[in-house]
């Protein structure tokens, strides 16, 4: 009879260890974290929760600094070369090329930028990042509409399916990088 609780119960630690491990993965997996440096660098120069740019840089890339969409935004943080070039003028950054945005450091730095300007402009987190998806102008538009912005300042709708998705992984990220960055 003793026996066949310790076996009983030795499956039952082997099955919760297994389930942990494969948790374990899952998180490592869909939820990675490399370049920890630059983000806390950039995060701090530009005051920018970490949290945030770690959460835009997965759902963007899922950290493949090589990465290119078919919009033609590139690196991990997605940026178009017209939004890239513009925003490396503004931070002085000297003969910019597109292929920079490839380079990790700059990408992070390019984009935290990008996002402290969204945040500074639509003063909302979520209305924000979806200016950093859909385009600021577009946002703009949205919120002088009433059928997606009451105020002004805060949608309370977004028309977009693609950005609506995007906000949904983001937040889903945040609970996540919060804990890791």
């Amino acid at each position: 009879m003793k026996a066949k609780v310790f076996k009983i119960t030795g499956l039952i630690f082997l099955s919760i260890f297994i389930s942990i491990f494969i948790f374990l993965i899952y998180l490592t997996w869909n939820y990675p974290i490399k370049f920890k440096n630059e983000i806390k660098k950039f995060s701090d120069k530009y005051s920018v929760s970490s949290y945030i740019v770690a959460s835009v840089i997965n759902v963007e890339s899922s950290y493949n600094e090589k990465a290119l969409s078919n919009k033609g935004a590139i690196g991990l943080m997605q940026i178009l070369p017209s939004t890239g070039e513009w925003l490396a003028k503004k931070i002085s950054i000297d003969n910019f090329s597109t292929q920079m945005l490839y380079d990790p450091a700059l990408n992070i730095e390019i984009g935290t930028f990008y996002l402290k300007y969204l945040l500074d402009k639509f003063s909302n987190l979520n209305t924000a990042l979806c200016a950093y998806n859909a385009g600021e102008g577009v946002v703009s538009n949205w919120l002088s509409d009433k059928n997606y912005s009451q105020d002004g300042k805060t949608l309370i709708k977004i028309p977009y399916k693609e950005t609506n998705l995007y906000i949904e992984k983001l937040q889903k990220n945040f609970n996540f990088y919060k804990l890791k960055v």
